[in-house]
């Protein structure tokens, strides 16, 4: 499908997943409003206006998460509005400032100059895997989690699980909003989220990769979900244009614990010194299986993780943030 005379709106355009889906729909002919932080930035700006089809056809504008009604002026009038923009960090020092409020209230402030459009036809919002597995349920590898998996937000709360907290939150409250509001939407819940940078600045997913490259002695005794950034951009914009698309999608290519993870660095790059061991003694948490099955229905086809690692790794190197 192209895009060609179509007008969407894209909120924190800067980003990791929000640069490259700007990339796919200029490239599929769409003419996008994008929301940064701050235009004048060029650290925030220069790698989207470079793009193709930017010159003609990308409008940057200013817009903060937490000050409504920022987004009023440049949703009216969008058939699309895919909303990205959402903090992901470790370490926090202010969980309800540093996370819980710009996921929360800033998916609102987006949904709600949506609910003020007469033209809005579909908002595509990016969730996350926290929102969908964190709860009492066991995961093993037996287990299939799939997309009528919720987080559970105490369960969050007592093991300050902070970023899963307000992933959790937003979504739930993106849900009942549309409800009360008769809005269309559509959630994408990827997992960790590699692959080649677009943007000059690190994001917490690829750091993932380069502490494991870049000399760390140990690994986390940790599992996730993993998926390439290309194919989460490419299933946003299949949930906007395939009007049978509806409710949440997982998007997880496999699921590793870091051991496995580290192996596969070591297999596909043997000169890379990648941690041996694991950061505590105790038995490794297990890995689980995610659901394809919704996914296929979009029509999406997983590229391969291992092209996933490399191009990561390809891409921390020619950025400079890999010792290598």
């Amino acid at each position: 499908m192209s895009g060609r005379g179509k007008l969407v709106c894209v909120t924190g355009a800067s980003g990791f997943i929000a640069s490259w889906l700007v990339k796919l729909l200029l490239q599929r002919g769409y003419t996008v409003k994008a929301s940064v932080r701050d235009p004048a930035d060029p650290r925030k700006t220069e790698h989207l206006r470079s793009l193709e089809g930017a010159s003609e056809r990308l409008r940057l504008f200013k817009a903060n998460l937490l000050d409504e009604g920022s987004f009023d002026a440049e949703i009216a009038g969008c058939d699309g509005v895919f909303h990205t923009a959402s903090p992901f960090y470790h370490s926090v020092t202010d969980p309800q400032a540093e996370l819980i409020d710009p996921a929360l209230k800033g998916t609102l402030n987006v949904l709600n100059s949506c609910a003020k459009s007469s033209t809005v036809k579909r908002v595509v919002i990016t969730s996350s895997m926290a929102a969908v597995a964190f709860n009492e349920r066991p995961r093993n590898p037996d287990v299939i989690v799939d997309e009528t998996w919720f987080s559970n937000p105490d369960f969050c709360k007592e093991n300050k699980a902070w970023y899963v907290l307000s992933k959790t939150l937003a979504e739930e409250a993106a849900w009942k909003f549309a409800k009360e509001h008769a809005i269309d939407i559509v959630t994408i819940n990827p997992a960790m989220v590699i692959g080649a940078l677009l943007q000059p600045t690190l994001n917490t997913s690829s750091e993932a990769i380069l502490k494991l490259i870049n000399g760390s002695s140990t690994f986390p005794n940790v599992t996730f979900g993993w998926v390439d950034v290309k194919d989460v951009s490419e299933a946003h914009i299949l949930a906007y244009e395939n009007p049978s698309a509806s409710g949440r999608y997982c998007l997880v290519e496999r699921v590793l614990h870091y051991s496995q993870l580290v192996k596969l660095i070591k297999d596909l790059y043997p000169s890379i010194q990648v941690p041996e061991k694991a950061a505590d003694d105790k038995p490794f948490t297990p890995t689980y299986q995610v659901s394809k099955e919704k996914v296929k229905g979009l029509g999406l086809s997983y590229r391969p993780l291992e092209e996933s690692i490399k191009e990561t790794i390809e891409s921390l190197k020619e950025k400079g943030f890999a010792k290598l």
